[in-house]
């Protein structure tokens, strides 16, 4: 134990841990309860390729908006910011809820994204901040703020289902609004008010601070790469390839150059460590939510289950995933990393494996509860591993700014998997869909693999926080 381990005091109470954590359930459990719901919207609305934009809508606003959202913090101070994003996500969940047309929902899920990116980021820095001024050990609240964001992604798909088969699709807007009330007024009450904003800053030293020019050409790149390859399926406009890469062009060459980039390409330059966790956990998402996605739509589509019964379908992930996670906590502590992630990615092969060749509707139940119980392993031992490297790649100055990368890293993999599924499935999730989808997710598991088996990095020396 070092001097600076000796030197803290008790723990951050638990009722600031809670309290910062709360909103961070508010985009796990969006993000999740979205894939059960998506047969209801697009029976309502009559408009499959318009309800694919709900997911990559939703997040490139939130990968764009979840480093802005810190970066707020830091000016105007994280309570404040964490506020605010609590009253965007009310706006939005009212909009989403009474929205005439699909378009309108997507509009309202974009301004949901930009709500809920703000809650993650400023919550590790209420906690931080806490354990700073109170001398208090930060490990127990930063590991509720994780434990808050996992469990709820893996119970949202059987709450949404609970919600949609009983009340219909608009319930999954309206849980939001509890979880706001009771997060605003703990926040309120526990969290103590601002006292480090910087609120004299000049407008143009505000302006720089955020780099909105990096974040516009992040905004363009991703948005219009996100169109082609959404319309890649059919005729897709190949001129518009040449947008993303003069955008990733200018992208590079301005976060290089300047001095507070909204993603900072030269640290991935130079800690080989740090860019390989992010890779790895690009991958990762891309799998793990091309299942999370395709899943609930297939129990429906092809095996006729209603929103409710797809939903505890699903249980099997929640639980799995929950115990994973405790499970997974106790392996990287003795074993390390490397090992940690070879059984993530093993579990993630075999999930992979049996959504390929178990596709058919004549399959029994148990042998569907199998498959999502398998596929809950990954998402402990994978999440957990990966936050732990970022964790030991960066330095006390770095990790804030290289969580934020991991968290856009996280929501562009969700992108990137509505891609995968416009690909294998379609719009509408068959049996081929799953199966090819299945493959997919095999593929990106081997990689992963040898990834774990080729990187120096991962050792057993590698900085492990004990309990």
């Amino acid at each position: 134990m070092s001097s600076t381990e000796r030197a803290l005091g008790a723990a951050v109470p638990a009722k600031v841990s809670i309290s910062a954590s709360s909103a961070s359930v508010l985009q796990p459990l969006n993000s999740s309860m979205i894939a059960v719901a998506m047969v209801a919207i697009v029976t309502h609305f009559g408009s499959p390729a318009g309800a694919s934009w709900l997911i990559s809508g939703m997040y490139i606003a939130t990968a764009v908006s979840a480093p802005i959202g810190g970066k707020l913090g830091t000016i105007f101070g994280a309570r404040r910011i964490y506020l605010m994003g609590l009253g965007i996500v009310g706006v939005a969940t009212v909009v989403g809820s009474f929205a005439p047309d699909i378009n309108w929902l997507i509009a309202a899920y974009v301004l949901l994204g930009i709500g809920m990116a703000t809650h993650f980021p400023n919550a590790m820095t209420i906690i931080r901040d806490y354990a700073d001024r109170h001398r208090s050990d930060p490990k127990s609240a930063l590991l509720t703020l994780v434990l808050c964001s996992q469990s709820v992604a893996a119970l949202g798909p059987t709450v949404g289902g609970l919600l949609v088969g009983t009340f219909g699709w608009q319930s999954i807007l309206w849980i939001n609004l509890p979880v706001i009330a009771l997060s605003g007024a703990a926040v309120l009450r526990y969290v103590a008010p601002d006292s480090t904003a910087r609120q004299s800053d000049s407008r143009r030293s505000l302006l720089r601070s955020l780099d909105l020019l990096g974040v516009g050409l992040f905004v363009v790149l991703t948005s219009t790469t996100m169109m082609f390859l959404l319309s890649a399926g059919g005729s897709p406009p190949w001129f518009l390839l040449a947008v993303p890469a003069i955008a990733l062009v200018l992208f590079v060459v301005r976060e290089w150059h300047t001095d507070e980039p909204f993603i900072d390409v030269r640290a991935l330059a130079h800690n080989r460590s740090l860019s390989a966790t992010l890779v790895r956990t690009l991958l990762t998402y891309v799998a793990f939510y091309s299942v999370f996605f395709s899943v609930p739509q297939w129990l429906q589509y092809q095996r006729g289950m209603s929103a409710t019964q797809t939903g505890l379908t699903m249980l099997p992930v929640a639980a799995v995933g929950i115990l994973s996670t405790y499970v997974a906590s106790k392996v990287l502590r003795r074993c390390g990393p490397r090992i940690t992630l070879t059984v993530g990615s093993v579990a993630l092969t075999a999930g992979g494996l049996l959504l390929a060749i178990v596709e058919r509707t004549t399959a029994p139940i148990v042998v569907v509860l199998l498959v999502a119980a398998v596929l809950g392993v990954p998402s402990g031992f994978n999440n957990l591993s990966n936050q732990n490297m970022v964790n030991s790649a960066t330095s006390l100055e770095e990790v804030g700014t290289a969580m934020g990368m991991y968290r856009t890293v996280q929501f562009l993999g969700a992108n990137l998997a509505a891609v995968v599924l416009q690909f294998t499935a379609g719009p509408s999730v068959g049996d081929d869909g799953i199966r090819h989808t299945g493959w997919v997710v095999v593929a990106i598991s081997l990689v992963l693999l040898f990834g774990v088996a080729v990187t120096r990095s991962l050792t057993r020396g590698e900085r492990i926080p004990r309990e």
